[in-house]
């Protein structure tokens, strides 16, 4: 059990409301565990009404309890996301229990970690189903809502492997860069359209979360995230802040954009780099127990939390991310700073002769008095 984990992550602060006694409505899928569960916490902690999906009865119903515990109204429905009927079911029981749903958050995911030639096709199949499909089902059941209200935000959960793909990881990969080119499709249609639904997505770096313990491996060691890692905390933040102001794309730590600008200008370079390092730094050097059970058709049972086993090499705070948030007003005051010391040098550079030609002048003035006395 994790329950130390609910007052970690930030402090509570009055809710943004869509009118007056009406705190916003947010469904999370992918919230009994890990990045969802942080979030959901995180906008517990504003008062949201939050809607949790996810396919294990014993995370939902913790994710529930932090929710009520923080402040804000839980209502939990078990929900495989891999079927669109169960996921617009889920969207119509919310929508009648809590109100209008103003902020969908996608975020439920499923990985094997194995050599692309030894992995099944019901092993790619499912992968895709939940990393990818899952999303397509989760936002046209939320634009089926917002469009005709005119309102509403879509956050994608993606990964700097929406950019640059990584060894062992080829479906997970594959879904994140399916969910990245669907997103920007459909955000072209509705500018289209002139809808003001917003759909926004939060590029991630490799997170502590309970991921690593159930996934499915093939590999001898047990599963890592890549180093440097972040708190599942440090998401959730930057997911509430993205989802309240205008952003298209916010990458949450520099890792990421390292990634992302990496694979834009030396992409052939990763792909040696990664064969030569991409497999270590994926795995511990702990050997993974035989037969060890994996939530990629059914979940586990248990509450685990949204914090994983690698809390003493994961980081709390991203400068990077302080810095995307309000890179607006640094750049105005680098602008500023910039121009006061180019004014401050052309002033300098102006005034420099006229003080040595006074200077020289007073020295010749002072030489002739003394000659002449």
């Amino acid at each position: 059990m994790h329950g130390h984990e609910m007052i970690e992550g930030g402090t509570a602060v009055k809710s943004l409301s869509r009118g007056k006694g009406n705190t916003e409505v947010v469904v999370v899928t992918g919230a009994s565990a890990g990045v969802g569960r942080a979030i959901a916490r995180e906008f517990a902690r504003h008062g949201a009404k939050i809607g949790l999906l996810a396919r294990s009865q014993d995370g939902l119903d913790g994710a529930a309890r932090d929710v009520e515990r923080l402040g804000g109204r839980a209502l939990a429905v078990a929900t495989d996301v891999s079927d669109d009927q169960q996921v617009e079911e889920a969207a119509d029981r919310i929508e009648r229990a809590l109100g209008p749903i103003d902020i969908w958050v996608n975020n439920a995911m499923v990985s094997v970690l194995s050599p692309a030639l030894e992995m099944t096709a019901d092993e790619f199949r499912r992968v895709t189903e939940v990393t990818y499909l899952g999303y397509v089902y989760g936002t046209l059941s939320a634009l089926r809502r917002m469009v005709p209200r005119d309102r509403g935000v879509v956050v994608q959960i993606g990964s700097a492997l929406a950019y640059r793909a990584i060894p062992l990881q080829s479906a997970y990969c594959a879904a994140k860069h399916a969910v990245q080119g669907f997103t920007e499709a459909l955000r072209s249609e509705l500018i289209h359209d002139g809808s003001r639904v917003r759909l926004t997505t939060v590029q991630l770096p490799a997170v502590n979360t309970p991921q690593f313990s159930w996934i499915r491996t093939r590999m001898p060691n047990h599963p890592q995230p890549v180093p440097p890692i972040y708190q599942p905390e440090v998401i959730a933040r930057a997911v509430y802040w993205t989802a309240h102001h205008r952003r298209r794309e916010f990458s949450v730590g520099y890792p990421t954009v390292q990634a992302i600008l990496g694979d834009k200008f030396i992409p052939g370079l990763l792909d040696h780099y990664l064969a030569w390092v991409g497999y270590e730094s994926q795995q511990t050097t702990q050997p993974v127990p035989p037969n060890r059970p994996d939530n990629l058709y059914k979940p586990l049972p248990g509450d685990f939390g949204a914090r994983g086993e690698f809390s003493d090499r994961a980081h709390n705070y991203s400068i990077h991310s302080w810095m995307n948030r309000y890179r607006g007003w640094l750049t105005l005051g680098g602008l500023g700073l910039a121009t006061w010391w180019w004014q401050g040098r052309r002033v300098r550079r102006e005034n420099g002769p006229r003080e040595r030609s006074s200077s020289s002048r007073t020295s010749k003035r002072r030489a002739v008095q003394r000659f002449a006395a």
